[in-house]
């Protein structure tokens, strides 16, 4: 399937047909993974377990890579595949069926990476979610906090929302958000809140040298209160007063530019 010089192989673990066709959602736990980036991204991800893919012949020429040649692959036209995914779902010729990826402990992503970690305080919707995790892909962030309870599932709209980067950020589902920003304080972040009622703007609340914990609390209601009282600054973004609020998703790949964008410490 390359074209012009080899693309190198993509990577995983294929198993056994399971389920079959349905409406979109996979059973038994499984994901449903569409569109070219998503399905590209996971195929690559040595820590997915890789269950079928469903594809048009365009689509498998579409991939940055070869598939292993006993990987499970039905062909399909268009109107199968638009059966397997959400409603009008932009699959691009591409649904790949997965596990989902493995449970990750908070301690284990913060000795892995140096980035700041961006926390989500029940932020339900998947696209915003899928889109953060892009801006967090985008500016080497160490991981995605969640509450586990409230927040989307590993889904296809998380994954086409992400563009790929639901392989790259690892995303960290926690219990108790309050106790985790505890440890992340305990491992030398900076928690900062987003919040549009602030005194002080981002880049006042923004330390200098500090790893960042970047908050960030639901449309409408933000964050709770609780969890406002786990950070160590709250701030706000300097938009026009013509504009009451930015959405969640723009709101975060904002913050994250500026804080990549400080000047590091002599």
């Amino acid at each position: 399937m390359a074209k012009g010089e080899r693309k190198r192989a993509l990577r995983g673990r294929a198993g056994r047909n399971q389920n079959g066709r349905g409406s979109g959602r996979a059973g038994g736990g499984n994901v449903r993974l569409w569109g070219r980036h998503a399905v590209e991204a996971a195929l690559k991800n040595p820590d997915r377990v890789h269950r079928k893919l469903w594809a048009t012949r365009e689509g498998i020429e579409s991939l940055d890579g070869e598939l292993q040649p006993d990987f499970p692959v039905e062909h399909a036209d268009v109107q199968d595949l638009a059966r397997l995914v959400a409603r009008d779902a932009p699959h691009q010729g591409l649904v790949l069926e997965c596990e989902p990826l493995p449970d990750l402990h908070l301690s284990d992503a913060l000795e892995e990476r140096e980035g700041p970690v961006v926390v989500l305080d029940q932020v339900t919707d998947p696209h915003n979610v899928g889109a953060i995790l892009r801006s967090a892909a985008a500016f080497d962030a160490a991981a995605l906090v969640t509450q586990d309870r409230h927040a989307p599932p590993e889904s296809g709209v998380v994954g086409k929302s992400a563009s790929g980067a639901l392989e790259l950020v690892p995303w960290v589902r926690v219990v108790n958000l309050a106790r985790a920003l505890d440890e992340l304080a305990d491992a030398g972040y900076w928690r900062v809140g987003l919040a549009g009622e602030a005194e002080m703007t981002l880049a006042e609340a923004l330390p200098a040298g500090n790893r960042v914990a970047l908050v960030l609390g639901a449309e409408g209601e933000g964050m709770r209160h609780n969890i406002g009282e786990h950070c160590d600054a709250l701030a706000r973004l300097p938009i026009a007063e013509a504009m009451e609020s930015l959405n969640v998703s723009n709101a975060a790949a904002v913050a994250l530019y500026a804080i990549s964008a400080r000047q590091p410490t002599e």
